[in-house]
């Protein structure tokens, strides 16, 4: 056996070695992120059955608010695709949003025990997706950092790994800072 023969065998096999340690780390990423898609999609359904309570409770306030997200609601379909689900749970959110702010105008609403717990598990859900949506983002992060960084873009090329965006969305419980005479 030549004297150069563990320097060939150690060319040839740190490489592959390489390649399929970096290959797993792409499939474990993917998986990460279909597992927090499922965490955010799992906290969006628990915001959609809250909807109708809410709804129900602020009926006799604003027809108008109520009938939009009613609206909104039924024609919500269960899609997987990430990017129509945004969207649609964007129109969701300002719906929400805006129906809240109508109970803002009725201190007697704003004060009915069921209105106040039905705010308050909003909150909690809205705190879950925003942690969702959070913990997904790092997951995306971590697969656009390895499909651009050198040398795991080559693997990348390779098998077709593309940069994923990330999960955007608002929530309909911020709200937005009082504008001050400065932010003009």
């Amino acid at each position: 056996m030549p004297d150069y023969f563990p320097f060939i065998l150690f060319a040839v096999i740190v490489p592959i070695a390489w390649g399929i340690s970096t290959y797993n780390k792409f499939i474990k990423y993917l998986n990460m992120i279909e597992e927090g898609w499922s965490i955010i999609d799992v906290a969006l359904k628990r915001r959609a059955s809250l909807i109708p309570k809410l709804i129900s409770a602020v009926a006799g306030y604003s027809q108008h608010e109520t009938d939009t997200l009613q609206n909104l609601t039924a024609q919500r379909r269960e899609s997987n695709d990430r990017d129509e689900r945004t969207k649609e749970e964007l129109e969701v959110t300002r719906s929400l949003g805006s129906l809240l702010a109508v109970a803002e105008n009725y201190p007697d609403l704003k004060a009915s025990n069921n209105f106040l717990e039905l705010q308050k598990t909003l909150n909690e859900v809205e705190s879950d997706i925003a942690d969702a949506r959070n913990n997904f983002n790092r997951r995306i992060r971590l697969l656009n950092t390895k499909v651009q960084q050198f040398p795991s873009n080559l693997i990348a090329g390779i098998f077709k790994f593309k940069r994923d965006d990330y999960f955007q969305l608002d929530l309909a419980t911020e709200r937005e800072s009082p504008s001050t005479p400065w932010d003009k």
